[in-house]
């Protein structure tokens, strides 16, 4: 992890990263900013996808469901048939239509915010659907 926040530029510590993914009813426990978490998927697309020529992209200061879902989407290389099947893991049904209003900017007539159960669910079903392919591939070995 402290690597992907480096792609994005940003330098942390293990205690920090150690303290952000402790469980909330420990008191070390530590939140993670919206800035820091914009950092960390910024740096996530730059190490799934490669880094950009030029200037990276600035960390927003302010994240939501429809943010973060992009970033993911963008990081993981998904097209939507990838995110409905993901979806469908979970026993989420939406349509495509449905799922590109979640990626349209605010204010256009289609855009729809994106739910926090929709989010959850499709990072259970990315967890799912990865690690199902991870322990495929070592049983075969």
């Amino acid at each position: 992890m402290i690597a992907v926040f480096a792609q994005a530029e940003l330098e942390v510590s293990r205690s920090q990263v150690s303290d952000w993914l402790k469980k909330d009813e420990d008191p070390e426990q530590q939140p993670c900013d919206d800035r820091t978490l914009a950092c960390y998927l910024n740096g996530l697309i730059n190490e799934m996808r490669g880094k950009k020529e030029g200037t990276q992209p600035q960390p927003e200061d302010k994240l939501d469901n429809n943010i973060i879902f992009r970033k993911l989407k963008i990081a993981l290389n998904l097209q939507a048939d990838d995110i409905l099947e993901i979806l469908a893991l979970v026993d989420i049904k939406i349509s495509r239509h449905e799922l590109s209003a979640f990626f349209r900017k605010k204010g256009h007539k289609h855009y729809r915010v994106c739910q926090e159960q929709i989010l959850r669910k499709f990072l259970h079903g990315i967890q799912l659907k990865y690690r199902d392919d991870t322990e495929t591939e070592d049983k075969a070995d």
